[in-house]
Order: C-alpha cells, then sequence, then structure tokens
C-alpha cells in the first residue's frame, strides 16, 4: 500500500519511559518522552509505580507528540504500539488507550516488537543518518537484552547470537551499584570512564562458545575486585573512580567487539547496525566507527534520541507494517516476553 500522507501515532510504555511520536511516512514530526524519576530512590524500576505513572502520563504526552506535530487525531492513518517485550503493567496502559483511540478514530491498529524497533530504527528518515541496506548485522544492547541479530528484511530477522544470562545494560547498572554511583548508572560509568585509563585494572573476558554473550561472571569478577581493593585501601573506589570505570567500560566494549568478528567472518556480512539503550555509551559509540577504519566494515549509529526506548522507534516500525497491511484487532494481546 503506497500512500504519500501517511501519519503514524506511536505509543511505547514497555518500562519507565511513556513516550508518543508522530511520524509522516519515515520522518519523524514529533517524539516526546516522559520520564519516571520516582525509582532513582529504589535503586531500579518498581513495576507497580511504572504503570501507575504511565497512567498520568500517557494523555499528556499524546496530547504533546500530536501539538508539536501540528496535526489533528482525524488526520492519523493508523496508531502504532509496543506489544513486548517488557513490563506488563506498563504495556496494558500503552495498548489499552491504542486500542481505545484506533476504535474511536476507526483507523487500523499496528502491533510492534519492541527489539525489533531498536533494530529498525535506523531506517527513519534523519538527515545525515544514511539507511543501513540489507542484508546487515544489528547489535541490539539494552537494559535487559544482548543480541546480534542477522536482518535480511524488515520483518525477517534472525538472532544468531544473545547472552545467557545478563544483559550488557545489567552490567552497567550493577558495576555502577557495586562503586555506590547513583541509578540508573550505567551513563555514570560512561562519564567516569572518559576521564580514566582503560588499562588500568585487568578484568577477564568470559570465554563463551560460538556468538553468544556471558556477562554475570565479569559482574562477580569486578564485585571480588573492588572487595578486595577497598580491604587494602578503604578509599580505593573514591581515588580510582575514573580508572576503575573505565577499565570496566573497555573491558565490556572488547567483549562486543570481539563477538561481532566473529559474526562478521561466520556470515560474511560487514555491515553493522547498534541499537538499544546502551548503544548510546561512548565507548561502543566509538568502538564502532573506529571499525571502520579496522576492519573496512561499514556501521550504522543510530541519532542518540532513538537509541533509549522512544515512540519515534515505533512508528517507523507501525509505518512498513502500514504499507504492508498488517493489521490488528482489539483482541490483540500484550506480551511480557514475546517470540523475536
Amino acid at each position: 500500500m503506497q500512500n504519500s500522507e501517511v501519519f503514524i501515532l506511536a505509543i511505547e510504555s514497555s518500562c519507565d519511559d511513556t513516550a508518543a511520536a508522530v511520524l509522516h511516512n519515515d520522518k519523524v514530526l514529533s517524539n516526546v518522552v516522559a520520564n519516571q524519576l520516582i525509582h532513582a530512590q529504589y535503586g531500579g524500576v518498581v513495576p507497580e509505580l511504572a504503570s501507575r505513572a504511565h497512567q498520568q502520563n500517557i494523555v499528556p504526552v499524546i496530547d504533546a507528540a500530536l501539538r508539536k506535530a501540528n496535526i489533528s487525531k482525524e488526520q492519523l492513518s493508523a496508531i502504532a504500539f509496543t506489544q513486548g517485550p517488557g513490563l506488563m503493567g506498563s504495556l496494558l496502559v500503552g495498548s489499552s488507550f491504542a486500542k481505545s483511540m484506533a476504535l474511536a478514530l476507526e483507523i487500523p491498529l499496528v502491533s510492534v516488537n519492541h527489539m525489533h524497533a531498536h533494530i529498525l530504527a535506523h531506517f527513519i528518515d534523519e538527515e545525515g543518518f544514511e539507511k543501513p541496506s540489507f542484508p546487515f548485522l544489528a547489535l541490539t544492547i539494552s537494559g535487559g537484552h544482548t543480541q546480534i541479530v542477522k536482518v535480511n528484511d524488515f520483518f525477517d530477522m534472525t538472532i544468531i547470537g544473545e547472552t545467557t544470562d545478563d544483559a550488557v545494560g545489567e552490567a552497567f547498572d550493577k558495576s555502577a551499584k557495586i562503586l555506590g554511583l547513583p541509578y540508573p548508572g550505567g551513563p555514570l560509568v560512561d562519564k567516569h570512564a572518559q576521564l580514566g585509563n582503560p588499562k588500568a585494572f585487568a578484568f577477564t573476558k568470559p570465554k563463551v562458545p560460538g556468538l553468544n554473550f556471558s556477562f554475570s561472571g565479569l559482574k562477580t569478577a569486578i564485585l571480588y575486585f573492588v572487595q578486595k581493593k577497598k580491604l587494602e585501601n578503604p578509599d580505593f573506589i573514591a581515588e580510582n573512580i575514573n580508572d576503575i570505570c573505565a577499565s570496566i567500560q573497555y573491558t565490556i566494549v572488547e567483549i562486543l567487539m570481539d563477538k561481532l568478528k566473529l559474526a562478521v567472518k561466520e556470515t560474511g556480512i560487514n555491515q553493522i547496525a547498534i541499537g538499544g539503550g546502551v548503544s548510546a555509551n561512548s565507548g561502543i559509540r566509538k568502538a564502532i566507527k573506529d571499525s571502520e577504519q579496522k576492519y573496512g566494515w561499514k556501521t550504522f549509529v543510530p541519532k542518540f534520541e532513538y537509541t533509549t526506548d522512544n515512540a519515534a522507534m515505533i512508528g517507523i516500525v507501525g509505518y512498513q507494517k502500514f504499507l504492508s497491511q498488517q493489521f490488528e484487532t482489539a483482541a490483540v494481546v500484550s506480551k511480557a516476553r514475546i517470540q523475536f
């Protein structure tokens, strides 16, 4: 279905950010995100509080997205929403609103896999950003996922490597917690790492066969390392915070890059795209860009605002599904875990 005037309202509510976006075809007209600050005091996302905050935020966020895009709800062609994976209570707020609004406006409803959206965010028409061509490899890295995906087409994707335990985002956040940094700690590790020596402390990289990852052993190694050093010097963390963070980040980036190199070797595909919240990390972004010179890869790093959870990435999947008329009925259900 080709239509030069396709307007998609997209809703993302998989975790603790309430987001809405409006796309005109593959161009983003608005991308609004309401963060939930309440979770910081608990050191992590509290599902019940998250779903309640979504209920408070969803109407103002969608209203702001429509106003910023300067269109009325009557101009919308379809509504796209995150079906999963995510926190069930949070997902239900977004899906319930999307169903109701689509029904009221008598327009199509489109469900979106959150992890597909992180990958397909690269197809948003954004000035200065090139779109990958098929096939390409996608490294999706977030608080809950670490995957290498072979992408043959918009809806033909295969996971060829994934974490066997913890995700890379959790490795960053738990390391930050060990160091006494506040939640969310991942961005703070990155901030300190930029000021430190990445070779100051050596951490052993886990030996995992094939293209799979493991980060639980690294987290434990960091914990024991810090405990041992604090016994020797109670001020060890304060005196070495930049170097510790730089060494942790260096090790994690090396783990990711080793697996990517193996994936390129095994598939023969040298187009690499990254996505997910952890792809905002400066060390990972630099390593990916440097690989163009080092290994002759062609790499794609998304615009910063499309890395963390946002609705624009849901909208671009919604647009592609709209073109191929992949619509849902109101019977569609949210899924905390969803088949990739």
